[in-house]
């Protein structure tokens, strides 16, 4: 009887197992696309919320100066514009989080290990920019001093401005880096040039990044919010591309 049952169970699970693999291959069929390219595909939508949180936040905030003040004066606690601005910036986090640790599976044995290196390291950067920021906001717009502020600017922030640079380093020079067993067909070509085109808005990126970084220190109080954004957006544009090279590659 014991063995009767087990191997019903092991009968049942076997169908569940199959029942899944018949779905996913359902979906690959109809569309061309794997569920793990969809699931990639959704980190487009990254730049569309952290838009809405910027642009929303602002509207929902008197006096708010997008020119001289951070985007992230709008997730302040004490800010107006707290609950829509930080509901944005939990559906962006989302979305980038799912959309390259997605990636990551998919990158197995593609391009070099410097790029792969440099997906991952960008990967873990929306991690901890996706949980550290929730974990502590700004108790203030500005700099109030207090421990979650010291958290937000001088533990996360500082984290994921490191993480960001070496990730999208690594992914520039492993980008232009020829693969030692590339193989002279069609598709090959194609994931190459696809892997250089992400190294050059890499490196684009990268440029925005740290002249956002340093601009931010040396310009006038009156335009710190648009250096800033440099820093910012340059992150944000990148993980959509990302999430777009997820979603066409093989």
């Amino acid at each position: 009887m014991k063995m009767e049952k087990k191997t019903l169970q092991d009968l049942s699970e076997l169908e569940e197992q199959q029942k899944k693999q018949d779905l996913q291959a359902i979906v690959h069929l109809k569309s061309g696309k794997s569920l793990s390219q969809w699931f990639c595909l959704l980190g487009v939508l990254q730049i569309v919320f952290y838009l809405l949180q910027d642009i929303l936040g602002a509207m929902n905030y008197p006096g708010y100066q997008w020119t001289r003040q951070a985007v992230s004066d709008l997730t302040a606690v004490d800010a107006p514009s707290y609950m829509i601005a930080e509901g944005m910036a939990h559906i962006y986090g989302v979305l980038a989080v799912v959309s390259t640790s997605m990636l990551c599976i998919r990158i197995n044995k593609k391009g070099n290990s410097m790029f792969r290196l440099g997906i991952v390291l960008f990967t873990v950067m929306n991690w901890i920019s996706c949980i550290g920021y929730s974990m502590f906001p700004l108790s203030a717009s500005g700099y109030a001093g207090k421990f979650q502020d010291i958290m937000h600017v001088f533990v996360i922030t500082a984290l994921v401005v490191v993480l960001s640079i070496i990730s999208l380093l690594f992914i520039t020079i492993g980008g232009f880096r020829e693969k030692s067993n590339l193989r002279n067909d069609e598709m090959q070509k194609k994931e190459r040039k696809a892997e250089q085109i992400l190294a050059i808005l890499a490196l684009i990126c990268l440029v925005c990044m740290i002249g956002g970084a340093v601009g931010s220190g040396l310009v006038d109080r009156a335009y710190f919010g648009i250096v800033e954004r440099f820093s910012t957006y340059s992150a944000v544009v990148f993980g959509s591309a990302l999430a777009f090279y997820g979603f066409q590659s093989v």
